[in-house]
């Protein structure tokens, strides 16, 4: 298999899209899929492996896609292009693919990947395989290698060393297709926040479905758990520390302080020390309750799953992944500001899911103070100190198993922060007086310099300028620099925020003054409430002006919109003075188009209706003193007119989709563009996209969210100003869920009546209905329960019982989906109100093994039905009371045999009744009673005094009795005792006598004599030994009256042999054509029966006895027409599917054991189809709820779900349609 390309073809796009499955990455090589076609992506994505050298290791995916997607398979460090080693297969059966690793080595270790293509995309996903070496096949290397050492056998000998018996975990056996066993052992005790990377890890996409699992094997795990240990906490998973060693910890509380604690790795036990000796690879330290486990100097072999036992129980489960990967991008120092944020990056060689980061050797979590991110493919990993303080200076550490990397941290205090504590209050007038005096004698240095350079009336350099002046803001602290915005000022004294001059010495980025850009001198003003109100100005120029006259504040550029008045303004710091306007050097009068006036010490320029010739360099000048800015006239920017009436629709898409808006305007010049969603700025990066260009601009939202709904803003603006234009974006998606308090309007036994808000948000589409589902607390299913509609707010659950309580949740539904679940707290169904107590239980009788107890029904049974009874007993002299039945297994009746007692033994029993509210008061206790059988005479129980055995067959007459003391029994038969052949089984309360092989000469009257101290008792049975008895002699019909004929038929042979053989008869006629029963139990061998004339007779003589029937003897044929030759007819026959019914298969015999189940069946056909009957002993048991019947197209099927002694005995079918009449028997024989 040749190494696949990752590359996009040419010509085509990249799109990234989400893929369903966590871990997949699916790029779109084409803008729009066709209609109807699929990108590829994983339904099943391959799991990480570990194995052992030698092993096979298999990765398996199945992927979906239209057209169908072509699977290959790569890794990173090499290529599996050698099918002697790697065999990627596909079964069509089951749609999986699989890449097959024959041989597994070391070098094999790798992170694999698994690409699925088609002609619109492609799917990749990634999954590690992790190989240990083995042992044994090392060391076999080592000495290989150890050439020209002696093979004397010696050596040898003293390089034996003793066979240590490694002692595994019992681990559970995967079943193919259940989930790694492992998964659920590292889920037990992992953090919540790290569920998700397990699942990925694992290949579990159901969530849902792990968490429901997972709670129950908390659960169960809890339970195990508390045999051993009274408590678990405080867990702290696996970490590698900077010192290269890896540890995790927890508190445990054992109950036998005895127990042992086991360690493993990949389920093989490992040795460990107490922590004491460095050299020890594996440590325990116990602290108090504290355990604390390390594994040093660690390596590549140490990666597996660590588990802890105490004694069997499994406590803990961490993994230690230690990936096998360099640092190519190492961490770099970061420098940042207090209230920065500092960011470390490191780049790894290959994927890894996860990395330990360490801020001065303490491991840190991701959360307000750190943000921990890794890019997609994993090769990247970052951490952002949010906020930085001096606090979090320091050393940061990645560490990535063995390889980690250092970077320090420095942060400074922010200069901006300066001056913060006073409140702004303005600095004392002697501070600023000795700060304006050094300036002075600054610019007093520099005045040759810009005599040289500058007149002096040029007014550049005289601090009058304003340029530097606090109130113009030009010099000021707002931009933390001091300088003026164009360099000609110097320093300004305004306040620490920058708004205005309040008196504060705003000071240059890196401290220095600032200069003139041109050196046309530097000036410093205070601000206008710097100094209790007043100005003041420094300024020197060539001419040594008068210091006497400055500005207050001087004129500023303007942009002005065409066609719009504009107004220049300075002011001085006296009205007795007037100045002069000028205009890139021409001087400014009223007749120019301009306004000019004075108010005071302001002095206004006013342009009323700006053109493009207004634009220009202004300056107004008085006594040596001169203030300039510069006019520009210009248009706000415009937009497409028709783009702008689309702009403004608002864009609906559904959640997962793209947004795109488009704004269309003509060139211009100095042009900026933002866009804005929900007012905040959007800028080009992640999922927003953002193109700008000279005539348009479009902003495409790529996988928008519910969030995203909301105002989205274009603004274009210019040197002149702005404009926006408004559109809006909605987010269709599924609702939000339902909003609390869930109040409870009703809870009674009948039912629960519920009430809920709309949720808070609709997802865009009205709410169409809402969805309830039920869970009884104690058990793990949902059930739903209800699906109303939205206009509905309340529900009613009528299928509740009194005092349960059940868990609900509510889900709304729109157009989109379903939302999430609101879950409701434990709502107990009505009010509890328990039976009142019952009359202490009556003792009946009391044997050594069993004493029955019986009682009446409470006088309050609580306003609902009493569901049963709970028992208890007390063994005397002990305080304990032991329930002999569960509350969910009541006793349904009013009396119960207690079996669980010890012979000698004395008891009292309290008894309590239960109702839908649960359990009531218990009654006052019995009367205190011994577990012995009574003085009694022996009694025979239920015995059978008659009893047919087949010859041949062993005879057991069984016989139950009660009697104390046990008495002695004896056998006679006929009044004589039996042979001592025969064997006789005593058991307890049971004697059974068995004779082998039965003869005819065992029949008799066998009898059981029993006889103790209180008396005796005997019980006769009548035993007869048979078969089946042979048939009839020749049957011969004569009639000596008319209408009358006498049957005569010879004696069976075994007539004189067995007294209870009789007969029976059956008649067939022409008329009805089915055969039927005239005459039963006959004694004799004749017998006499009506006939009619002009039909057709045949008879059936059979001999029976105990055993059935014999075969039949048939008669000659009787009637007018037997000896008459059939007249030809000339009428065509008539064809009749119509029969009586006969047995196809008949009954078969039954000897189940007693508890077990049995099923009778036999074939039945008959034309019309045959009513069935179902007889035992005589008895029809077709309305017996004991049997289950059926009847299907003639198989009749009766089945009995536990067979009890009571129910053997014969069985039969019969069948009847109009027609006749068809029957079959079997015996059913229980055993014991």
């Amino acid at each position: 298999m040749s190494q696949p390309s990752e590359e996009i073809p040419v010509g085509q796009v990249e799109i990234k899209k989400r893929s369903r499955v966590p871990g997949v990455m699916i790029t779109q090589y084409v803008k729009e899929l066709p209609r109807g076609k699929t990108l590829p992506d994983f339904s099943r994505k391959p799991i990480a492996l570990t194995v052992h050298e030698g092993k096979v290791a298999i990765f398996k995916a199945m992927v979906s896609g239209d057209p169908v997607p072509t699977v290959t398979w790569a890794r990173n460090k090499g290529n599996t292009s050698d099918p002697e080693k790697y065999k990627p297969r596909y079964d069509e059966r089951t749609r999986e693919h699989s890449l097959e690793i024959l041989n597994v080595q070391v070098d094999q270790g790798d992170t694999y990947k698994c690409l699925a293509t088609n002609p619109f995309g492609k799917a990749v996903c990634t999954a590690t395989l992790s190989v240990f070496s083995v042992g044994l096949k090392k060391k076999q290397t080592d000495t290989s290698s150890n050439k020209g050492q002696s093979n004397d056998p010696e050596d040898f000998r003293k390089m034996l060393k003793k066979t240590k018996i490694v002692k595994k975990r019992k681990e559970k056996p995967k079943k193919e297709g259940e989930i790694d066993p492992k998964f659920w052992e590292v889920m037990l005790s992992a953090k919540k926040a790290d569920y998700e990377r397990i699942c990925h890890e694992f290949g579990v996409t159901d969530f849902r479905w792990m968490l429901k699992q997972l709670n129950l094997k908390k659960k169960e795990k809890e339970d195990e758990q508390a045999k051993v240990v009274e408590n678990v906490d405080n867990i702290k998973q696996i970490e590698v520390n900077t010192s290269g060693s890896a540890e995790f910890e927890f508190n445990m509380k054992l109950k036998d302080t005895n127990s042992q604690i086991y360690l493993y790795k990949n389920g093989e036990m490992l040795d460990y020390g107490d922590g004491t000796d460095d050299s020890s690879k594996h440590n325990m330290k116990k602290t108090g309750d504290k355990y604390s486990f390390s594994i040093n100097n660690l390596d590549l072999n140490d990666s597996g799953l660590y588990q802890v036992d105490v004694e069997d129980v499994n406590i803990f489960s961490t993994t230690l992944a230690i990936p096998d990967v360099e640092f190519n991008g190492m961490l770099k120092d970061a420098k940042v500001v207090e209230g920065q944020d500092a960011v470390f990056e490191g780049v790894f060689s290959g994927p890894v899911t996860q990395i330990t980061w360490c801020a001065n050797d303490i491991s840190l979590d991701h959360g307000d103070k750190y943000n921990i991110t890794v890019s997609e493919d994993k090769l990247r990993h970052r951490l952002v100190v949010k906020n930085c303080n001096k606090e979090d200076k320091g050393v940061y550490t990645a560490i990535a198993g063995i390889k980690s990397s250092r970077a320090t941290l420095a942060v400074d205090e922010d200069p901006n922060a300066r001056g913060k504590g006073r409140g702004g209050a303005s600095e004392g007038a002697d501070d600023i007086a000795r700060r304006l005096a050094e300036e002075q004698a600054r610019l007093q240095r520099g005045k040759d310099e810009a005599a040289r350079r500058g007149k002096g009336t040029d007014g550049r350099s005289d601090g009058a300028d304003g340029r530097g002046d606090g109130a113009d803001g030009r010099g000021d602290a707002a931009d933390g620099r001091g300088d003026g915005a164009d360099g000609r000022g110097g320093l300004g004294l305004g306040d620490g925020s920058g708004r205005d001059a309040t008196g504060k010495y705003g000071q240059g980025r890196e401290g220095t003054e600032g200069s003139g850009k041109s050196g046309k001198g530097s000036g410093m003003g205070l601000g206008a409430d710097g100094l209790g109100g007043q100005s003041a100005g420094v300024g020197s120029g060539g001419d040594g002006t008068d210091d006497k006259v400055h500005f207050a504040s001087g004129l500023s550029d303007k942009n002005a919109l065409r066609g719009k008045p504009a107004e220049l303004v300075c002011k001085l710091n006296t009205d007795k003075i007037d100045g002069v306007w000028y205009k890139d050097g021409k001087k400014l009068t009223s007749k120019d188009g301009v306004v000019i006036s004075k108010d005071g010490c302001t002095h206004k320029l006013i342009i009323q209706n700006c053109k493009d010739s207004d634009a220009g360099q202004y300056h107004f000048e008085v006594n040596g003193c001169k203030t300039e800015a510069i006019v520009k006239v210009g248009d706000l920017p415009e937009f497409d007119q028709d783009a702008l009436r689309k702009f403004s629709n608002t864009v609906i898409v559904k959640a997962g989709q793209s947004a795109s808006f488009k704004m269309s305007f003509p060139p211009q010049a100095s042009l900026e563009i933002k866009w804005f969603k929900k007012g905040s700025e959007l800028l080009d990066g992640g999922s927003v996209k953002v193109v700008k260009e000279s005539n348009h601009s479009r902003l495409q939202m790529k996988d928008c969210l519910r969030s995203d709904t909301g105002q989205i803003k274009i603004q274009l603006k210019n040197p002149f100003g702005s404009i926006e234009a408004l559109s809006s974006l909605i987010v269709l998606d599924k609702p939000g869920p339902p909003r609390g308090p869930l109040e409870v309007n009703e809870s009674t036994s009948s039912g629960l009546e519920l009430k809920w808000n709309p949720p808070k948000d609709d997802g865009g589409s009205a709410v169409t209905n809402y969805i309830i589902e039920r869970q009884q607390v104690g058990q793990g299913t949902w059930k739903k329960v209800g699906d109303i509609s939205a206009n509905h707010l309340t529900f009613r659950d009528k299928s509740v019982s009194l005092g349960k309580r059940y868990i609900y949740r509510i889900y709304a539904e729109n157009l989109e989906g379903i939302s999430e679940a609101m879950e409701t707290e434990k709502i107990m169904a009505g009010s509890l109100m328990f039976p009142g107590p019952l009359a202490p239980p009556t003792v009946v009788s009391a044997f050594k093994n069993c004493i029955n107890l019986t009682w009446t029904p409470p006088e309050k049974d609580g306003g609902t039905k009493i569901l049963g009874y709970q028992l208890e007993k007390r063994k005397k002299d002990t305080n304990m009371w032991v329930t002999l039945n569960p509350v969910s297994e009541p006793i349904q009746g009013l009396k119960y045999a207690v079996k669980d007692v010890s012979e000698g033994s004395e008891y009292e029993f309290r008894v309590t009744a239960i109702n839908m509210s649960g359990t009531g008061e218990p009654s006052a206790p019995s009367v205190m009673v011994c577990a012995k059988n009574p003085n009694m005479k022996p009694h025979f129980k239920d015995p059978e005094d008659f009893m047919v055995v087949r010859s041949g067959n062993s005879i057991r007459i069984k016989i139950n009795y009660e009697a104390s003391p046990p008495p002695d029994i004896t056998w006679l038969k006929n009044g004589e005792p039996v042979s001592p052949w025969n064997k006789i089984i005593h058991s307890d309360g049971t004697c059974t006598l068995v004779i082998p092989s039965s003869k005819y000469d065992d029949s008799g009257v066998y009898t059981i004599v029993a006889k103790n101290s209180m008396g005796q008792a005997s019980f006769d049975i009548e035993v007869r030994v048979t078969d089946e008895p042979k048939a009839p002699g020749p049957v011969e019909i004569e009639q000596l009256v008319h209408g009358k004929v006498i049957i005569t038929w010879g004696p069976s042979p075994d007539h004189k042999r067995d007294d209870r053989l009789h007969y029976m008869v059956e008649e067939h006629n022409s008329n009805t054509r089915n055969w039927r029963t005239i005459a039963d139990h006959l004694l004799g061998t004749t017998y006499t029966t009506s006939i009619q004339p002009g039909r057709e007779y045949h008879f059936r003589v059979y001999a029976k006895n105990d055993m059935g029937l014999s075969d039949p003897s048939d008669s000659p044929t009787w009637g007018v027409n037997s000896n008459k030759a059939v007249a030809a007819s000339t009428v065509p026959p008539i064809i009749t599917l119509e029969r009586p019914p006969s047995i196809l298969v008949p009954l078969k015999l039954h000897t189940p054991p007693t508890g077990y189940q049995c099923y009778m069946t036999c074939a039945v056909r008959g034309c019309p189809s045959p009513y069935i009957a179902w007889y035992h002993n005589g008895i029809c048991i077709d309305s017996d709820k004991n049997y289950y019947i059926r009847n299907a197209f003639g198989v009749c099927s009766m089945c009995i779900l536990r067979v009890r002694p009571e129910d053997s005995g014969e069985y039969k079918v019969v069948a009847v349609n109009s027609f006749g009449r068809a029957e079959c028997s079997s015996t059913l024989k229980v055993k014991d």
